[in-house]
C-alpha cells in the first residue's frame, strides 16, 4: 500500500478521518471528498490507484458516482455500506465497484480488502505467470476477442465490453488456462487476491459479474462453468493470436 494514492469519498467526517489515519497508517497517500462534484474534479487532476466510496452521501448517491467514475476511469473502487445495504452492495458491484466494506468495520478489515483490491487489480505487479501467453497476444472465443495488454474486450457486436480492471484479471486467468478446472484458492491466487476461506465469496462474487458481461444467456453459463465443490473451468476454445512485429522501417 505504500506510495499509492487513494481517494476517500465519505461526508461522516469522523468516519473519512478514520480511513484517512488507518490508510496513512499503512503508507499511503489519501486525498479526501465529500461529494460526486469533487470525486470528478480529483479523477480529473490526480492518478489514483484506488477509491473508498461510501453509498450514502447526502445529497449524493454513491452508485450514480460509481457509474461516473466509470464512464472516465477504470480505478478501482471499494464501497462502503451499511450492514442491511444487500441491495445497494449488489447494484453497486454491477455498475463496476470492485469490492465493499460493511459499517461497522474494523480496521484489520479495510487494510485486508484495500490491501487485496490492490494487488487484483495491479498494485504491485504480480510474479510473472508461466502459464500466461505473451503480452503482445491477444486471445479470441465465442465470438469475443481480448486484448490484455491494453485490457480492453470486443464483445460480439464488434463493441467495447465495459469491464472493470478485476473483471479482466479474472478473464485472462481464464483465457491463459482453457479448458483447466481452476480451484477458488488457485483462482484467488492467480488475481493475486488475499488467502481464500469456504466463507469468503470474493471469487463467486466476481465470477458472477464477468458471467454478466460475457455469457450469451448469463443464467445457462456456457464460457465460465461451475465444478461442483472445486471452482470454475473456461469451457470455450480459446484462440491465441500473436500480435505482427512492428516494422524496423521509419515513417
Amino acid at each position: 500500500m505504500k506510495d499509492q494514492t487513494i481517494l476517500v469519498v465519505e461526508d461522516d467526517q469522523k468516519i473519512r478521518h478514520l480511513l484517512r489515519n488507518v490508510l496513512e497508517g499503512e503508507g499511503a497517500r489519501v486525498i479526501e471528498a465529500e461529494t460526486a462534484a469533487e470525486v470528478m474534479q480529483v479523477i480529473g487532476d490526480t492518478p489514483l490507484n484506488l477509491i473508498t466510496l461510501d453509498l450514502h452521501l447526502g445529497a449524493d448517491n454513491g452508485v450514480d458516482i460509481a457509474q461516473q467514475i466509470r464512464a472516465v476511469s477504470q480505478v478501482p473502487i471499494i464501497m462502503v455500506t451499511g450492514k442491511d445495504d444487500v441491495i445497494d452492495r449488489v447494484v453497486g458491484l454491477e455498475v463496476g465497484a470492485d469490492d465493499y466494506i460493511t459499517k461497522p468495520f474494523h480496521i484489520r478489515e479495510v487494510i485486508a480488502r484495500v490491501r487485496s483490491v490492490l494487488r487484483r487489480t495491479g498494485a504491485p505487479a504480480p510474479t510473472p505467470d508461466a502459464d500466461a501467453a505473451p503480452s503482445s497476444a491477444h486471445f479470441c472465443f465465442d465470438g469475443m476477442t481480448a486484448y490484455p495488454d491494453r485490457l480492453e474486450l470486443i464483445d460480439r457486436d464488434s463493441s467495447p465490453c465495459e469491464l472493470t480492471s478485476g473483471d479482466f484479471k479474472l478473464l485472462n486467468v481464464f483465457l491463459n488456462r482453457p479448458k483447466r478446472v481452476l480451484s477458488r484458492d488457485q483462482l484467488m491466487d492467480l488475481t493475486g487476491g488475499i488467502e481464500w476461506s469456504p466463507l469468503d465469496r470474493t471469487i463467486d462474487n466476481q465470477v458472477a459479474r464477468l458471467r454478466k458481461k460475457i455469457e450469451r444467456d448469463p443464467s445457462k453459463p456456457q464460457l465460465i462453468k461451475t465444478v461442483r465443490g472445486i471452482g470454475y473451468t473456461f469451457a470455450s476454445d480459446v484462440k491465441v493470436v500473436q500480435s505482427p512485429p512492428v516494422s524496423a522501417k521509419s515513417a
